[in-house]
């Protein structure tokens, strides 16, 4: 330990000084040694005198100013000062003699302020059996460690000394230890001999929260468990944040900013856990197809084993997971080795949810569940507190408030926040629940936190290990009602291609591929209307997610949806499409890169695509695709150009049954000629998944198979091809 932590190199105070350690300069150093041969003299020279008649200083137990660590001058008391091995005693004009200001400056910088006592004082203390009085301040640091404070006094060193792994931080001036000695500690500072220590202890919440921890099992050893194929594609601070979880006994919050994979993070995790499966996930709406497509990619599993609960039959999800609905009446099983399921439909089923018992419990986007009072919240809380394995996912796990953060905190350590007046008291001002508006301790709160349950990285944190781009498909579901006139215009289409396929005549066969386009530009439009619902509710999760995004769209009335739906949420915004003023355009561009209140930018895909720096986002949303896949590209690089200093997260929101089982297809193929045509290999819309697996349900079709070749009727229920990796 360096410093004071021992007494190794650099002057530890067992080891003895070098020069510099007193902070004074040589000629000071000089004039010491000469006062005390001085005094020396004087002492040899009046021994006799002073065996016979003691001097009124020596009778009272005097202390010099120049301590030795080798005798113990008049009643035991301890000199503030640190010195050499011998201690002859200074006289006023010594540097180091009373309260010499270069002495005093020179050690309160290094130590802090040093408590000096006087030698009558000192006599005084210890004639009338009292000692004197020293502050320990003990807090938690933000690396997680515990760290002690207090004025400079050489038994508190010595203390310090004797707690398992504690050392002397010298750039702070604190010493710190593991919480695991922290009772010890209390032990070692409170039977300090000669001093009367004052301990400020760590509040009881915090004390509690930490040996909750310690208590937790390590499992760290069950990492290599991870399939090889997952965990060879993990980046270091998702492997990281993996054994983190695992270190805490599997109840944690994964608290990484959004689009650093907080998902396969946590389906790692549950395959470190392979022997606690079935596994339970609770998901916001609009995520539950996403989850159950990344869970069979990732892990391999058969598409019968994930059960995704949906509000009501029909829509536009299939893709070969088994699906049951909550509108069913009566029970119903949940019976798949990974479970889907929203959070508005546990407070229906939570009563079975509770008869499961699942051991490992998943919930994503957990700030969902801020509101204490929420039918959700309520009914979600006795779930994954009795589950032994609890994984929480947030990029922003407390919104705006602390108060917002306590029953995730309950979720994962029911035993020790039990009462949130003793959390609304520390960390939210005071007052009744519900009505814990502020702030207060913050900084305690994210040490406590850091080292108890949540890691969180951010991305500049993590920049140099992450990809340029990072496109990922998002699945949308749609409902019955929304779906239902798209179907019928597929069948539509599927009875034009044979009349096609069967003309006689060349007047005919242009009159029916006319018609043809005319109902796949009707599919189109009528598609990005059936999305437009699916789309609000994704953006609601990323509006949750306090982060700036662009989001593309190509017809109007889902571009002026998009809008009306973030003034409603209040969320400030700038919206560029074909009938905004090419004059008007740069002013708002700069609005959104330059204030920060301004969280998205509604762009038309061929407006908004062109010309225009956005880098102040990182984040990129397609609510549609275009025909053509440049447009795309264009768009995508608003935000991915010189400026930005980000990792560029992309999302294509598609859906089965609408004219995404096409387009995506046509786009990746034009991409294919087009990469293969200028820059001799392929260009395609790669997505950052694992492998080439195929998406739960592979489209077998094209746009031009399905106007070319023929195809199988719609009952087949096509979905979006896997684009590749």
């Amino acid at each position: 330990m360096a410093g004071l932590g021992g007494a190794g190199a650099g002057g530890g105070w067992g080891g003895g000084y070098d020069d510099d350690d007193w902070g004074l300069s040589s000629e000071q150093l000089d004039q010491i040694e000469r006062d005390a041969i001085r005094q020396l003299a004087e002492r040899k020279a009046s021994s006799s005198a002073a065996s016979t008649a003691p001097s009124p200083a020596r009778a009272l137990g005097a202390v010099s100013p120049l301590p030795s660590r080798a005798t113990a001058t008049g009643l035991g008391a301890v000199s503030p000062l640190p010195s050499r091995a011998t201690a002859p005693a200074a006289v006023p004009s010594s540097p180091l003699a009373g309260n010499h200001p270069a002495a005093r400056a020179s050690l309160e910088a290094r130590f802090g302020k040093v408590e000096a006592l006087s030698p009558a004082r000192n006599a005084v203390n210890n004639s009338q059996g009292s000692a004197p009085k020293v502050s320990v301040h003990i807090f938690l640091h933000s690396s997680g460690v515990i760290a002690a404070k207090f004025p400079y006094n050489q038994l508190l060193v010595d203390a310090f000394r004797k707690i398992p792994k504690a050392s002397w931080n010298a750039k702070e001036r604190i010493w710190m230890f593991p919480p695991s000695s922290l009772s010890i500690a209390e032990e070692v500072l409170h039977s300090v001999h000669g001093l009367s220590v004052e301990v400020r202890k760590l509040d009881p919440l915090v004390h509690r929260a930490l040996l909750a921890a310690l208590d937790s099992k390590d499992l760290r050893g069950f990492y290599d468990r991870i399939p090889p194929d997952v965990e060879s594609k993990l980046m270091p601070f998702q492997r990281e944040g993996i054994r983190f979880v695992l270190q805490h006994g599997g109840r944690a919050l994964i608290a990484d900013e959004m689009g650093l994979g907080k998902t396969l993070q946590a389906i790692a995790v549950a395959s470190c856990l392979h022997d606690a499966w079935p596994v339970l996930v609770i998901v916001p709406s609009s995520l539950r197809l996403q989850w159950a497509s990344m869970i069979q990619s990732w892990l391999n599993i058969p598409m019968e084993d994930i059960l995704v609960v949906l509000p009501q039959t029909g829509g536009s999800h299939k893709a070969g997971f088994r699906l049951v609905y909550s509108n069913t009446k009566g029970d119903f099983r949940l019976d798949g080795v990974f479970n889907v399921i929203s959070y508005d439909v546990v407070p229906k089923i939570q009563s079975t949810l509770l008869d499961l018992n699942f051991k490992i419990v998943i919930a994503d986007e957990s700030h969902f569940l801020k509101n204490g009072q929420a039918k959700r919240t309520i009914a979600s809380l006795p779930v994954l507190q009795k589950a032994q394995y609890v994984i929480l996912l947030s990029g922003t796990p407390a919104l705006s408030r602390p108060i917002e953060l306590f029953t995730q905190l309950q979720a994962l350590y029911p035993t020790v926040y039990k009462n949130v007046n003793d959390y609304g008291n520390r960390y939210c001002k005071g007052g009744f629940y519900g009505l814990y508006q502020g702030a207060s301790n913050h900084e305690e709160l994210h040490n406590l936190m850091k080292a108890t349950v949540m890691i969180r990285r951010l991305k500049k944190d993590v920049l140099s290990q992450l990809p340029v781009k990072r496109r990922q498909q998002t699945f949308l579901d749609l409902s019955e009602k929304d779906v239902k006139h798209v179907r019928a215009l597929f069948h539509e289409l599927e009875t034009l291609k044979i009349k096609i396929e069967s003309a006689d005549s060349k007047e005919m066969f242009d009159s029916l591929k006319f018609a043809q386009k005319n109902l796949i530009n009707k599919l189109y439009t009528d598609s990005a209307t059936a999305k437009i619902p699916a789309v609000l509710d994704f953006l609601g999760t990323i509006i949750e997610a306090d982060c700036k995004f662009l989001i593309f769209a190509h017809h109007q009335n889902m571009i002026e949806a998009i809008e009306q739906y973030l003034l409603k949420k209040k969320v400030k915004c700038i919206k560029i499409d074909g009938q905004t003023p090419v004059t008007t355009r740069q002013t708002l561009v700069t609005d959104f890169q330059n204030k920060d209140d301004i969280k998205a930018a509604v762009l038309s895909i061929r407006a908004g695509g062109y010309g225009l720096t956005l880098t102040a986002a990182s984040t990129v949303i397609f609510a549609e695709l275009s025909w053509t896949p440049g447009d795309i590209i264009q768009a995508e690089d608003r935000a991915h150009r010189i400026g930005q200093v980000s990792s560029v997260n992309i999302y294509y929101l598609l859906s089965n049954d609408t004219i995404d089982d096409l387009m995506w297809d046509a786009v990746q193929g034009k991409l294919e000629n087009l990469g293969q045509m200028l820059d001799g290999q392929d260009k395609t819309l790669d997505v950052s998944q694992t492998d080439t697996r195929p998406s739960p349900s592979k489209q077998q079709k094209t746009l031009d198979g399905f106007l070319k070749r023929g195809s199988t009727s719609m009952e087949g229920q096509p979905s979006m091809k896997q684009p590749r990796f």
